[in-house]
């Protein structure tokens, strides 16, 4: 073809380039947690998480205990996983708090009256010295971390 054709076509080039490339993804944890929710919202039955980590699996496990989700299963695809999720409608809302926020011992209960409905129910997720807990289990062991996110 003409070279003034080529010319117009190379500086097309990355513009397209730029549109088709994805969105940065900043929370893996954030992500898996609002689609979760919004899937709650449509009064979806089960939903597919992707990528799946070890902090996700984790805060999985706690709504499991605390029976705010049904079973869930890894999907292995070679690459970072999917996880499948058996929603069972008890969840009304759930959330990461970013940035990470450090948390006192002591500063544990003015953080569950900011972040959740009511004393009775709901956790708060953190991630201390001792693992990945939920804010009983930090008050049981009197440890304090920081603040991964929550659910009720």
């Amino acid at each position: 073809g003409c070279p003034e054709d080529y010319a117009s076509f190379t500086s097309a080039v990355p513009c397209v380039v730029r549109n088709a490339a994805t969105m940065v993804r900043v929370s893996v944890l954030g992500d898996a947690l609002k689609t979760m929710y919004n899937a709650e919202k449509r009064g979806k039955r089960q939903v597919l998480l992707r990528p799946a980590s070890k902090v996700v699996i984790k805060f999985l496990q706690l709504m499991q205990k605390h029976q705010y989700i049904g079973e869930f299963e890894l999907v292995d695809d070679h690459r970072s996983g999917k996880i499948v999720v058996e929603l069972n409608g008890r969840l009304n809302k759930c959330g990461v708090i970013s940035p990470r926020y450090d948390v006192g011992f002591t500063e544990l209960e003015d953080w569950i009256g900011r972040l959740l409905p009511s004393r009775q129910f709901g956790i708060i997720v953190l991630t201390t010295s001792a693992g990945i807990m939920d804010h009983e289990e930090a008050r049981r062991k009197r440890v304090g971390g920081k603040v991964l996110g929550f659910f009720y």
